[in-house]
């Protein structure tokens, strides 16, 4: 397994011990010592390293893999579980947005429509893709793809991975939230299995605009929230360094929406996160979609439509405290 070049704070010890090992192994190497007690000590004292770092994970930790900058993105995906994807182009109104792609592929030689978030990696690539944050042109792209399904009974597999849609002026300009309205009303209502994955990042609005479907599966260490950590710490305590505490109070673990029947499925990640095995993880996700898509295509549509006006009505926990009275 190649190590991540990239390190997150926390992951640090780790790297020193991993440093350390090289170096004993490249003393053994050039002084022809023999170092294999030692090599083997530091061999252990890695894995406990690892096994204690990543069995205790905060939700901001878990928040920071989910940003790791090597982390499978959509298109790897796309083109690691499906085949023959054609990106299609453009909302037919205003112009292509490169943060929301989408086409037809095949899974499994069925055909299927693919709509995802898309981040870039290199810095022409983010900007061009604009980080992954979708203007309202993007969802109004998505909605004519998954009308296309619609007209011809394809399978919809979106793939969320957003901090959340732009929020600039031009965005507010073409209406983003009436774009975003929109696509919850009509996804709700599509006559064709629908499935999600929260391979990244799942913020507010900007995931919900391709995530109103039959089943919801999200990577272990992938969040699905209203708001950012950042975002929330700037309302609640006007400091945005306080995305730690925030993260904490949002419940930003993959874990506690399984529970809350928020998603579906809670999908495993190799241990350190994604980034860290993508092959193994990307056929995990692979597995998850084949399982769930068999089972959404067994039911007759009347009863997936039922099923999912049901999923979203019971969606949440409330609690009545009495009737106001005027």
């Amino acid at each position: 397994m190649a190590k991540p070049a990239y390190t997150l704070e926390f992951e640090k010890p780790l790297r020193e011990l991993e440093k350390r090992l090289e170096q004993l192994h490249q003393q053994a190497l050039e002084t022809h010592l023999d170092l294999s007690d030692e090599i083997a000590k530091a061999e252990k004292r890695i894995e406990t390293t690892r096994q204690k770092i990543y069995s205790s994970l905060t939700a901001w930790q878990r928040v920071q893999i989910a940003r790791h900058p090597q982390r499978p993105y959509a298109l790897d995906y796309i083109h690691g579980v499906l085949t023959g994807f054609e990106e299609f182009h453009g909302d037919r109104h205003f112009h292509d947005d490169q943060a929301l792609i989408g086409g037809p592929a095949f899974f499994d030689g069925q055909a299927v429509m693919v709509v995802a978030h898309q981040k870039g990696r290199e810095t022409k690539e983010k900007i061009s893709r604009n980080f992954g944050m979708p203007q309202p042109e993007g969802y109004r792209k998505a909605l004519r793809l998954m009308k296309m399904a619609e007209k011809f009974g394809l399978p919809v597999i979106a793939f969320i991975d957003t901090p959340g849609a732009f929020p600039g002026i031009g965005a507010e300009e073409r209406h983003v939230a009436e774009a975003i309205a929109v696509n919850l009303r009509e996804m709700s209502m599509l006559r064709v299995p629908t499935m999600a994955v929260v391979i990244g990042e799942g913020g507010s609005g900007g995931a919900l605009g391709i995530g109103v479907t039959d089943r919801v599966l999200i990577l272990e260490n992938s969040y699905y929230s209203v708001i950012s950590p950042e975002g929330c710490a700037a309302i609640l305590w006007k400091d945005a360094s306080a995305a730690g505490r925030a993260a904490e109070a949002l419940r930003l673990n993959a874990q506690n929406l399984g529970e809350s029947k928020v998603v579906e499925e809670v999908i495993a990640e190799p241990l350190g996160g994604a980034h860290n095995d993508p092959g193994q993880t990307i056929a995990a996700v692979g597995t998850a979609l084949r399982k769930h898509l068999a089972e959404l295509q067994a039911l007759p549509l009347e009863e997936l439509l039922n099923r999912r006006y049901e999923r979203y009505r019971h969606l949440g926990v409330y609690e009545e405290t009495g009737v106001l009275k005027s």
